[in-house]
C-alpha cells in the first residue's frame, strides 16, 4: 500500500483536493464507516484490497 495525500491523489488524477476528500468521504459513508481506519478493515473483509 502507498501512503498518499490527498494533494498527492488530486494532483495524479487532474482534480481538485476537495473532489478528492469528497470521493473519500462518499465511499466512507456507502460502507457505513466513520474512520480511514474501519474502511479499510471493511475492504478488506469484502476482498476489495489486500495488504
Amino acid at each position: 500500500m502507498q501512503d498518499k495525500t490527498t494533494k498527492d491523489i488530486a494532483q495524479q488524477l487532474f482534480i481538485s483536493e476537495k473532489t478528492v476528500r469528497n470521493h473519500i468521504s462518499n465511499v466512507m459513508q456507502k460502507l457505513n464507516v466513520k474512520g480511514h481506519s474501519q474502511a479499510v478493515v471493511e475492504l478488506i473483509k469484502l476482498g476489495e484490497l489486500q495488504i
